[in-house]
């Protein structure tokens, strides 16, 4: 029974383990010309492990990590958290459709939904206070669904060996 409790939280700490690397990445500075292309890491292993435990990885779960990084950017409170609980939903209600597409799919899937999240905080920051939305901030759309392929196959192999060499005795 212990081994099965050592199995369990092991697995907790990468899924929170990667959402904090995720979130070092996602605050990093990057030059000025290159800012427009910085993707989201955030929602790429939000859109992972939803993909993969969808019982798990839920609404609530965004919205604590989009807290965590409108307190990291210093923005309107709950604009992330509003922005990644909707693509949530989207995706772990569509969890079984984007499973069984192709990998360069599921990429476009990710660009399109990085697009809606870039709406979706613009839209609500616009009701807040006065902004002015460039079509180069779309990039990191693209940007998102370019690495979706990588990011899924790291993803994979990190979960898969750390899961591998794990017996459970029931």
């Amino acid at each position: 029974m212990q081994s099965l409790n050592y199995f369990c939280s092991c697995r907790y700490w990468l899924i929170w383990l990667s959402f904090l690397v995720a979130l070092i990445l996602q605050s990093m500075p990057w030059p000025e010309p290159l800012s427009l292309f910085r993707p989201s890491w955030l929602l790429l292993i939000l859109i992972y492990w939803i993909l993969i435990i969808p019982d798990r990885i839920n609404i609530g779960t965004a919205f604590f990590m989009g807290i965590v990084t409108d307190l990291i950017y210093g923005s309107t409170l709950g604009l992330h958290s509003l922005a990644l609980s909707v693509i949530t939903y989207l995706v772990s209600r569509q969890n079984h459709q984007i499973c069984n597409l192709a990998l360069w799919k599921q990429a476009l899937s990710v660009i399109i939904l990085a697009w809606l999240m870039d709406i979706i905080i613009f839209v609500s920051d616009l009701l807040v206070i006065n902004v002015v939305f460039f079509p180069e901030q779309l990039w990191n759309g693209v940007t998102s669904g370019i690495l979706w392929p990588w990011i899924f196959l790291l993803m994979q192999k990190i979960s898969h060996n750390l899961f591998s060499n794990t017996k459970v005795v029931f």
